[in-house]
């Protein structure tokens, strides 16, 4: 399936780097997040993480980095990029470069999602964005693998994603074709 280009350019939303203009990386595969719903998906994370100051963020298939970047310019303290193609790895850190955050806190793995999951620390992240490409099937896996490395996960895809043991499901909006959820671990549910 060829890349399809967004409708509009992709910008950043709100925050330090609020307007710039992000470029999308080509290839099979790559779908950028429209920005209404990347607006959408952080209004939910506004209003149910209480915001992103100081976050440590991951994004995961990050394609051109729009989700993590807009974590940093809304005050996230720092954002690993994890993507398996080395273009798009390219594009995100060329991104990040343009918009004029620190460089210092990102990270960029080129890497898969679920592999990369695996190895990560108990209480490690606050916050896991993840944006696979639509049809991707490994959502039990990485939520599985994420269990007690990470707060919440948001996630983006073309169905709803069910929820399992670990995790609660705060919120599931349709945007189009775009399912967004954000799930938070039991362990820091609120209500």
């Amino acid at each position: 399936m060829p890349s399809v280009p967004p409708a509009e350019p992709l910008r950043v939303i709100a925050g330090q780097a609020k307007g710039r203009r992000l470029a999308a990386p080509a290839g099979r595969d790559v779908r950028p997040t429209a920005d209404r719903v990347r607006e959408a998906l952080f209004s939910m994370l506004e209003v149910h993480l209480g915001g992103l100051e100081g976050l440590r963020v991951a994004d995961l298939a990050c394609g051109s980095g729009a989700l993590g970047i807009e974590a940093l310019s809304r005050g996230a303290e720092r954002c690993t990029f994890v993507d398996i193609s080395a273009r798009s790895l390219r594009t995100a850190t060329s991104n990040l470069t343009a918009v004029g955050l620190a460089p210092g806190a990102a990270t960029f793995v080129k890497d898969d999602l679920l592999r990369w999951a695996r190895r990560q620390e108990p209480d490690s992240l606050d916050l896991v964005l993840v944006d696979p490409p639509y049809g991707w099937d490994g959502w039990g896996d990485l939520l599985a693998a994420l269990s007690g490395a990470a707060g919440a996960v948001a996630a983006e895809s073309d169905r709803q994603i069910t929820t399992m043991s670990g995790w609660a499901s705060l919120r599931t909006r349709r945007h189009g074709g775009t399912v967004v959820t954000v799930l938070v671990a039991d362990r820091d549910f609120q209500g």
